[in-house]
């Protein structure tokens, strides 16, 4: 066994053998408990982040802790290969974007391996396969064909810059999540998948997902937003036409001053054509973008369109105005306005002049100036005509019967959530696989010519957004139905598609069909990895695609993942010089020199290459932006993978930010070297039992390394794996105050033995190595879990901390049977405490179990 701990050589062996031995290769065993493990597959970007690393390394750690409990392990990993970045890269370099994403895949593959990842490699997928995407095209023929899958004009939110489609929930703060730029509404053909018709089911399973966290489960609630409310149309002066809305508070329908339209509704767009003060607000209303969130900031716009809603009840008329906190996605486009009990009402008719009315009183009496700020609790009704004197939780159903019998509305149930939205005007993703026929309509590709290729050898010129637009030979097909020319569809899926179910297909790689019956072994995913980003964006869609394909007969399962865990950030310093023209420019902590205070906080920063100042930024998620990203590269070849994975994991919880640390990746390096040094040590002594030599000198050894495995397998099971390493490092402190005695040197090897399984799902290499040349065993993946003697828990004596008079005055041995009178006498008779007792008379004795006795004396 080598001196030095050499962590590039023993990495590259491990490796090795976990290659030659296909150690992560795995087959379904109905013999054996299985246990689906998975992380968020990653973007093939080109390098892999501190992110990456973090997310993998933790989900690699439960992998490999559930493999050791004996259970039969899936992790796989693939490659959400479609995507903008990958399009505007190639752009940018003049190339295609499927060389680009090829190549970057092999790059973070070897970074992924490098890292010692237990990935089931012969499970690999990358979405942008035509033997990947080819299912699911099938699928959403099929959907099609089952009225889940519909076309039609939608106003969306447009990216400028992107050129393409935004989802409502990739809108932030009015701007486009990857472009930055400000979206604007537009009003084109889009494909559309019914997942409002799996939202109560969606929204009534968000209970039984026990194993995700509380945020994710509020945020996915609250994304669905069912609502009960009534539904009810108003006239429209000198139509036959109506207006419908929706309304959660019909108890206050008798306060509806005016009615307001989004600025596309047809109302607004046929009085655009005679007024152009209304075309103007009109096509202002379509540079806002298209989310709730966008409408809570924006200030509220109107216009009068010069016509009346009739009230439902009354009959009066009520103006109707076009307003930019309506939207067409959102219910029917228009809503009743009641200034009186809603707050953006009440500013918006005290902003233009309309009449405001109260209708709910407070039951206590109370009066109120509803001029002044709109009364939104509920109470009984006043000035309601026929609903007078009710209260409002009463005139709800009352309200809803008197319409319903006139045939004017009725209850309802309304959503938050909208029909998915999966066309993109992009080039580098899925083919929609649809044809449009001028004789036959819009008609799915049959299964025979699927999957639908993309071309990926295609070159860019500066004007073509999207090369399979202009593509003639891509465009133009025959109609599988009637025989004659037609046009294939050129949008492309959303890429939330693919993601949406390549966990599944993780599960049966090279099957003939979607998935077979290898899936119900694995599925579901008994946990799973990644951002809370994603809390809404990518599980939505995941739980929604899952029954989707079970309703095809592809899954018995209902939901796709057991338990979830979202990863905290990793955050670093920034440091930054401003700039003549207000820009900042941001400087890599590894560029920068700080000096800091005796409690190691940083006091100012200079630049190394000129030692002129810096400003210091505060922390950060780490950012291209911010520059302060540290590049895993680096640090594993100058410290070895399994340090770089040690201090991931020792730093936070997983669920908690990590702050970024470099004399911590000292500290797990040399906490590395130090175990290699007890490994050294400890080769003296092999396979002996310690219960065959006398330990009663090393009792309290044992005990301390017995105890820090008990707290150990409690943090594994918790997912505290920062307090895992603690414990290791306990247990590494404990043995080096083993001395050279055959007693010693057995426990030592006991003690190795127990931290090194300990440490095997976080530090893999060195704790195999370390393993084999200690000789317990070939492989430490397939050794017995570690679990404490209770013997070598039990102990004989306790200590006690003795206090006179509120001050420590000595620590006793107590025989662990000691009754309370028993440990009164001892504490009492002890020589330092007798010097402070001396002749003064013992007023009280107070013994905490286990921990303190207080004497008090006078």
């Amino acid at each position: 066994m080598q001196n030095t701990y050499d962590p590039r050589q023993i990495e590259q062996q491990t490796q090795t053998h976990w290659e030659e031995e296909k150690t992560f290769k795995v087959v379904e065993d109905p013999s054996k408990e299985k246990f689906y493990c998975l992380s968020m597959f990653p973007y093939p970007s080109g390098k892999l982040h501190m992110g990456h690393v973090r997310n993998y390394t933790i989900g690699d750690v439960i992998a490999r802790y559930q493999r050791m409990q004996g259970k039969n392990v899936l992790q796989p990993m693939g490659w959400d290969a479609f995507g903008l970045p990958a399009e505007n890269a190639a752009r940018k370099n003049k190339a295609a974007p499927a060389g680009w994403t090829y190549d970057n895949i092999e790059y973070m593959k070897r970074q992924l391996n490098s890292l010692g990842f237990g990935y089931d490699w012969d499970r690999e997928l990358a979405t942008c396969r035509p033997d990947y995407y080819k299912w699911e095209q099938w699928l959403f023929t099929e959907l099609y064909k089952k009225g889940l899958v519909y076309r039609k004009n939608a106003v969306v939110n447009w990216d400028p810059v992107d050129q393409t489609v935004l989802a409502n929930e990739q809108v932030i703060d009015g701007r486009g999540w990857r472009s930055g730029a400000l979206v604007e509404r537009r009003e084109i053909p889009q494909w559309f998948i019914k997942i409002t018709d799996y939202a109560d089911e969606l929204l009534d399973e968000i209970d039984n997902l026990e194993g995700w966290p509380d945020q994710v489960r509020t945020m996915q609630r609250n994304w669905i937003g069912r609502s009960f409310g009534v539904k009810m149309a108003f006239g429209i002066e000198g139509s036959d036409e109506s207006l419908t809305i929706f309304t959660t508070r019909p108890d206050t329908l008798m306060g509806v001053t005016y009615v307001a339209v989004a600025g596309e509704h047809s109302l607004a767009l046929q009085a655009a054509k005679n007024n152009t003060e209304i075309a103007g607000f009109v096509d202002e209303c379509r540079q806002g973008g298209t989310s709730e969130a966008d409408l809570e900031t924006i200030e509220k716009k109107g216009i009068p369109l010069g016509i009346n809603a009739i009230h439902p009840v009354s009959g009066e008329p009520v103006p109707i105005y076009a307003a930019n906190f309506v939207l067409m996605g959102y219910g029917t486009g228009a809503v009743m306005a009641v200034p009186g009990h809603d707050e953006r009402d009440h500013a918006f008719a005290g902003k233009y002049g309309i009449p405001i009315k109260q209708v709910i009183h407070p039951a206590d009496g109370t009066n109120i100036d509803i001029q002044a700020a709109a009364y939104i609790e509920k109470g009984v009704l006043k000035d309601s005509g026929p609903f007078n004197d009710l209260t409002s939780e009463a005139a709800f159903d009352t309200i809803a019967e008197w319409l319903q019998a006139r045939n004017k509305g009725e209850k309802t149930k309304n959503f938050r959530l909208r029909d998915w939205g999966v066309s993109r005007q992009r080039y580098w993703g899925t083919p929609i696989p649809m044809i449009h026929c001028d004789k036959c309509g819009t008609v799915p590709v049959p299964m025979a010519d699927l999957p639908v290729v993309l071309p990926e050898d295609i070159v860019y010129d500066e004007d073509t957004i999207n090369p399979i637009k202009a593509d003639g030979a891509f465009a133009k097909c025959i109609c599988p139905e009637c025989g004659g020319a037609a046009q294939r569809e050129t949008d492309t899926f959303d890429t939330f598609m693919e993601s949406s179910w390549y966990y599944a297909r993780y599960t049966c790689p090279g099957a003939e069909t979607m998935l077979d019956e290898r899936a119900d072994y694995w599925l579901p995913v008994d946990h799973y990895v990644g951002g809370i980003e994603h809390a809404v964006l990518h599980l939505l869609y995941a739980r929604f695609f899952h029954k989707l394909m079970r309703d095809v007969g592809l899954v018995q399962s209902s939901e796709p993942f057991t338990r979830l865990l979202t990863q905290g950030m990793v955050v670093a310093e920034t440091y930054y010089r401003g700039e003549s023209d207000g820009s900042k420019h941001w400087y890599n902590p590894a560029e920068v020199e700080v000096e800091q205070d005796e409690k190691g906080r940083p006091l100012s920063a200079s630049l190394s290459a000129d030692s002129q100042p810096v400003k210091i930024g505060g922390i950060e998620k780490m950012s291209k932006s911010k520059n302060n990203g540290i590049d895993p590269q680096s640090l594993i070849d100058r410290y070895g993978a399994d340090t770089v994975r040690l201090y991931t994991m020792f730093t936070s919880p997983p669920d908690q930010s990590l702050e970024w640390n470099d004399e911590g990746v000292e500290g797990a390096f040399r906490f590395l070297k130090r175990l290699w040094a007890l490994a050294i040590k400890g080769a003296a002594e092999r396979g002996t039992d310690p219960s065959s030599v006398p330990l009663s000198a090393l009792k309290d050894t044992r005990r301390e390394i017995h105890e820090a495995l008990k707290k150990a397998l409690f943090d594994y099971d918790r997912q505290q794996f920062n307090t895992v390493v603690s414990a290791c490092m306990t247990i590494v402190n404990t043995l080096y105050k083993l001395g050279d005695e055959k007693a010693d040197l057995i426990v030592l090897h006991e003690g190795l033995g127990i931290v090194l399984r300990l440490l095997a799902p976080i530090a893999p290499h060195v704790s195999h190595h370390l393993w084999r040349e200690l000789g317990y065993g070939e492989d430490i993946l397939d050794a017995g879990w570690p679990q404490p003697d209770e013997n070598a828990l039990k102990q004989e004596s306790i200590q006690y901390v003795i206090q006179v008079n509120g001050k420590v005055r000595a620590k006793i041995q107590v025989p662990v049977d000691a009754d309370k009178s028993k440990v009164e006498e001892i504490a009492l008779c002890n020589d330092n405490v007798q010097k402070f007792v001396g002749d003064v008379t013992v007023r009280k004795v107070i013994v905490v179990p286990n921990k303190l006795v207080s004497i008090v004396a006078k």
